[in-house]
């Protein structure tokens, strides 16, 4: 096997696709199949730290928009996260995957307390690292979470797994000719509004010169090809380049 391109890997993944093809709720065959791809890539000894939305069960935004006070809805939103990040553990553990969740608010019975340092030790003893509950204050994204965390723990990349194989001009779910981008700079999509990540993360990805590369999760694996190098899904950089 061809060494892999990345030694430490943050996958961020959206609550949505946890969801399946349900409206609503975990999909154990989805969170069973996600946890196989994330097996098999720490299997080849990468470094794998996961960030993971709540978006399935509660999403603190239309709460907001529906007249909730917007920082208690995002702390619902964060314990959403965790509900998330439980089933991931518990179906990476039945693939005697060790794991850890890391909690950004404390919650002593079920995760630990994220502390940097001790994320950076699991992880160098190939324990996968959930990252739990955001940042762990209201007005922020799990996408800006997963990038502060990803420069936290010196991960060489995020990898944003989502329903499309990257990022388009338009919604390919809606438009059948929608063109995708190949590659795109950190500026283009600021200044394009391209919907990949909220402005604060890819604000501070850019400031750092952290690489993302947006790919279809659900097309078995993706992960491991992307780690491996094979050049797959829209790739994020400072560079610029034609689409």
């Amino acid at each position: 096997m061809s060494q892999p391109a990345y030694k430490r890997i943050l996958l961020k993944i959206s609550g949505e696709v946890l969801a399946g093809e349900q409206s609503f709720g975990i999909d154990s065959r989805m969170i069973d199949y996600i946890a196989s791809e994330i097996a098999e890539v720490a299997a080849m000894g990468v470094e794998v730290a996961v960030v993971i939305g709540g978006g399935n069960i509660f999403r603190g935004l239309d709460a907001a928009d529906g007249g909730m006070e917007r920082a208690s809805a995002d702390y619902m939103g964060m314990l959403a996260t965790m509900l998330n990040a439980l089933a991931l553990q518990n179906a990476l553990e039945k693939r005697d995957v060790v794991t850890r969740v890391q909690s950004a608010i404390e919650m002593r019975q079920l995760a630990e307390g994220y502390i940097r340092r001790r994320a950076i030790r699991h992880l160098e003893k190939k324990r996968v690292v959930i990252f739990a509950a955001g940042t762990g204050n209201p007005y922020f994204s799990t996408d800006t979470a997963a990038a502060l965390r990803a420069m936290e723990i010196g991960a060489e990349i995020i990898l944003k797994g989502t329903k499309v194989s990257g990022i388009y001009d338009d919604d390919p779910m809606k438009n059948p000719r929608a063109t995708k981008y190949t590659k795109l700079s950190f500026l283009t999509v600021i200044d394009k509004r391209l919907k990949v990540m909220d402005s604060t993360a890819i604000s501070l990805c850019m400031d750092h010169n952290l690489p993302i590369i947006v790919f279809n999760v659900k097309e078995k694996g993706n992960i491991k090809r992307i780690v491996q190098g094979e050049q797959l899904g829209t790739l994020v950089t400072d560079e610029a380049a034609p689409a």
